[in-house]
């Protein structure tokens, strides 16, 4: 296949408009020899079980906006962030450039930003995924490419130069990131039926091990048959030729793969309100039904998936350990959360917060071979409304965990105003023995319970211990109960769910309560933000046991009126992307945060009310 191919930045001071010029195929990059590299070079180690955290850019410095976070490391040890650098919050098509800071000191500091694509309106490029062939040390930038149309609207056909096709393009290094060169691969990967084809951001994969050892994969999604699929595109030799695999059945959208202990692929795909994961015995050309990950919620957000320690033998204590993160939060994007599996995927008994507050996107490489006594692991993330690309990095200790999964089982009869045993079961999936710890629930409001002791648990060994619950007389619906693992000073998770049965003549107990988040800012037109609109999700709760009507919210916000429904049953809820507000000059010098007001008729025409306040956001 001959592709059509642009020479690019000469150094990373250079930005130039860049337009397709021939179609010479470039040789295919020499594999090398390669040693590790060191997971930083003069950089001061960050202090054990901390996240650190800075902006590598902030809406309009340099761009109105920056999206879509792509992170790696080359096998020279230098850690490579991209991202778009957008005029707008719209997605392709706009004249949207591929960007890239670097590091060579693990992240600690990052060279000027530099452009990696960028051409003239009405062309863009976006959506950035890095992968690096750690055999030849190529590092791959691959981005949708467009002109007239984006993925939604993108015609069928394969044709490289029909500017309403979506292309399937990539950016190239031989030289750590310094320079970079242009391929297309449309005509190659595509198939004509299909109409939209995007690379998911974030990062690919190289297979370490099997038949396939050395395949690069990158993710897609696809528009085929009428519905958004997903798609492994990969190369068995480097990168000189390209194939599309076989599209998923049953949907799917942004979606990140990592390859598993025994050499399966394990794709995870965003998906509301959990994740939905697929596996692949093929080294991803095929794979199985998805099935739902109720461990992962998620709001229909782009996360990360990732080996902790990616070139051990399967025989390797971490070699099931996988890292993953998100906005674990079913309706709403915000709650960034980092868990970690010990099992393959199975379970996910590891979680940290990193952010409560507004967050999106998000990926994840590690910082080393993650075989040390504390590795570090680098995470490029969406911040605060998209105000910000921020990078963090964390270790073993931050995060604080046990390889120790929780189950939790709710009897099959839980009565309000009665007490409830609920097992709980805790399995060491360490390869050395646990002490004695203990076992808690976390509970819903107005529930109560005490912690039970665990024995000390040998490797592979599970204890089912017994915890009491009080459980209101004015509890009802299906309740989350969150069994929370305690052994030195680490912690593991598990959830179940409670159906109540209601009390006979239990007092009504009407409770109302809201959450408002900001989603992102609108742009006003004028230069940076004040007359801007701030946009934000708010979700509207009730955790009563009537049934409110009338529901209406007040406070701080325009477009409130937007979020009014006329019932809202008991245990249920709601997620309203409604609410707004013209940024202010005090706003800009003080932050803004939202407080609103809640409020629903009781069924015997009471009101019930509660205040709701935000983050407060600093504006730039």
């Amino acid at each position: 296949m001959r592709r059509r191919t642009v020479p690019l930045l000469l150094s990373f001071t250079v930005t130039a408009a860049l337009a397709a010029t021939g179609t010479a195929h470039p040789a295919p990059h020499t594999p090398a020899p390669r040693t590790p590299a060191p997971a930083a070079r003069a950089a001061a180690a960050p202090v054990a079980g901390s996240l650190v955290t800075q902006d590598l850019a902030t809406r309009g410095q340099g761009a109105p906006v920056y999206r879509i976070p792509a992170l790696t490391r080359t096998v020279e040890g230098t850690l490579i962030a991209a991202y778009d650098a957008r005029p707008s919050m719209a997605d392709l098509p706009a004249n949207i450039s591929v960007v890239i800071r670097r590091s060579t000191d693990g992240g600690a500091t990052w060279q000027t930003q530099q452009t990696v694509r960028n051409e003239p309106a009405p062309h863009g490029n976006g959506d950035p995924s890095l992968l690096v062939d750690r055999e030849t040390g190529r590092i791959f930038v691959f981005y949708s490419s467009t002109v007239n149309r984006g993925f939604a609207g993108s015609e069928t056909g394969n044709d490289e130069s029909d500017p309403d096709i979506q292309q399937a393009d990539y950016s190239y290094s031989d030289d750590d990131g310094l320079t970079w060169k242009h391929e297309r691969i449309t005509a190659e990967v595509k198939n004509p039926a299909w109409a939209g084809m995007f690379a998911a951001s974030g990062e690919g994969i190289q297979l370490r091990q099997g038949p396939h050892r050395g395949r690069l994969i990158q993710q897609y999604a696809v528009r085929a048959d009428g519905a958004n699929r997903v798609v492994s595109v990969y190369s068995d030799d480097h990168g000189a030729t390209w194939k599309a695999g076989t599209p998923t059945a049953d949907g799917g959208d942004e979606n990140k793969t990592v390859e598993l202990s025994d050499g399966r692929i394990l794709l995870n795909n965003r998906s509301a309100p959990y994740r939905t994961i697929a596996h692949s015995s093929d080294g991803g050309v095929t794979y199985t039904p998805f099935q739902r990950d109720t461990a992962l919620p998620d709001p229909a957000n782009n996360g990360s998936i990732t080996r902790f320690a990616p070139d051990v033998p399967a025989d390797h204590p971490r070699a099931k350990w996988l890292l993953f993160s998100n906005t674990e939060d079913t309706g709403i994007r915000r709650n960034l959360t980092v868990k970690m599996s010990c099992d393959d995927g199975r379970t996910w008994p590891v979680r940290k917060v990193v952010n409560t507050g507004a967050s999106a996107y998000s990926t994840l490489t590690p910082l080393s071979d993650g075989t040390g006594s504390n590795p570090r692991v680098g995470m490029l993330w969406e911040r605060e409304g998209y105000q910000h690309m921020s990078y963090s990095s964390f270790d073993l200790k931050w995060l604080g965990g046990v390889c120790a999964p929780v189950t939790v089982t709710a009897p099959a009869q839980v009565r309000a105003g009665e007490r409830a045993l609920f097992d709980v079961r805790v399995v060491n999936q360490n390869d050395r023995p646990l002490p004695a710890g203990s076992v808690g629930l976390d509970l819903p409001a107005g529930w109560n319970s005490t912690s039970v002791a665990v024995p000390a648990l040998n490797p592979g060994q599970g204890a089912t211990v017994r915890v009491p619950v009080e459980v209101p007389p004015t509890a009802t619906g299906t309740q989350q109960v969150k069994g929370v693992y305690s052994v030195r000073d680490a912690h593991s998770y598990g959830t179940g769910t409670a159906t109540v049965t209601p009390a006979a003549g239990a007092p009504a107990a009407p409770r109302i309560s809201a959450l408002p988040v900001l989603d992102h800012l609108q742009a006003a037109g004028a230069a940076g933000p004040l007359g801007d609109t701030m946009v934000y999700w708010i979700r509207v709760s009730n955790p009563g046991n009537t049934t409110l009507t009338q529901v209406e919210l007040g406070g701080n916000l325009g477009n409130l009126a937007a979020c009014a429904r006329a019932t809202l049953a008991p245990g249920a809820e709601y997620v309203c992307k409604g609410g707004t507000r013209t940024v202010t000059r005090a706003d800009l010098d003080q932050g803004f945060a939202p407080e609103l007001t809640v409020s629903g008729t009781a069924p015997d025409g009471s009101r019930t009310s509660a205040p709701a306040r935000g983050d407060r956001t600093e504006l730039h």
